[in-house]
């Protein structure tokens, strides 16, 4: 006896996979982007020369205008430079999403018996390892010029909460990089959005420093809670009010972006 299985059902029932499953061929998707990391190593050009740059570049050139000397600055620019290489890092999620779908890379996964969201997740997953990377630099530059944490708790707290920060920001750019019409229009739009974060917020100079008008946007820029948030716990050692609000400010990000990110992409390769 033969079983007859109707055009469309094969369909779905290849879809049917189950929480293990997905979190298994996740893994191994990451895995593969790891493997694609190692044999293009320039991938992470921009999470180990830009930290490196942006440290030394800041910190002398602005350490002695701002703070009157650079042992002075330290404490206020390497928390600063650390969020700020991070969240710049997530852009490449979305644009190499794009790239991948462009060249058809998505397509050939998706005749294989694996869980569809499994190449958007694995590569989320494999882009921890990039922030990691720009977190850890700016922690050894930061020491290298001479700064010194309060605890070797609040280090390990400031830096996984940067590592947690950048990871939830990325599925922001990974819906880019699903709806965009191409990588160079995510790239652009991209920067876009995260360099006024980044730039016009307390990153690099004190707020109280800044034009009236100005104070107001920097005060109100999420950005500005995370640098606090990690300043605190890499000066003082304590947790503040910065660090609860900006996890409830990625945890909501989490809740919106994931989701609808996971909806808009499976949408997009099962209508092609």
């Amino acid at each position: 006896m033969t079983t007859r299985i109707v055009p469309g059902v094969e369909r779905k029932l290849k879809n049917r996979t189950s929480i293990p499953m997905t979190v298994r061929n996740s893994l191994t998707m990451a895995y593969r982007h790891l493997l694609l990391i190692r044999r293009n190593p320039e991938q992470l050009f921009d999470v180990i020369v830009q930290p490196i740059l942006f440290t030394l570049l800041f910190t002398f050139l602005f350490g002695g205008a701002v703070s009157g000397n650079i042992n002075s600055y330290l404490p206020i620019i390497i928390p600063g430079i650390m969020v700020q290489t991070a969240l710049t890092a997530t852009m490449a999620m979305g644009v190499q999403l794009r790239e991948d779908m462009e060249k058809g890379v998505f397509n050939r996964f998706k005749s294989l018996p694996i869980s569809h969201e499994a190449p958007l997740t694995g590569a989320a997953i494999a882009d921890l390892l990039r922030y990691s990377i720009a977190t850890s630099l700016v922690l050894v530059m930061g020491y290298i010029l001479g700064f010194r944490w309060a605890s070797i708790g609040g280090v390990v707290a400031g830096g996984l909460l940067v590592i947690l920060a950048a990871w939830c920001i990325s599925w922001i750019f990974a819906l880019m990089g699903v709806i965009g019409n191409s990588a160079t229009s995510v790239q652009g739009i991209s920067f876009a959005i995260m360099f006024p974060l980044t730039f016009l917020s307390n990153a690099f100079v004190p707020t109280n420093t800044l034009p009236n008008w100005l104070q107001t946007f920097v005060k109100l820029n999420p950005v500005t809670y995370l640098v606090d948030a990690i300043r605190q716990l890499f000066n003082q050692g304590t947790i503040g009010n910065d660090f609860w609000l900006s996890l409830i400010g990625i945890g909501v990000i989490v809740a919106i972006f994931v989701p609808l990110t996971v909806a808009v992409y499976m949408r997009k390769i099962q209508s092609e």
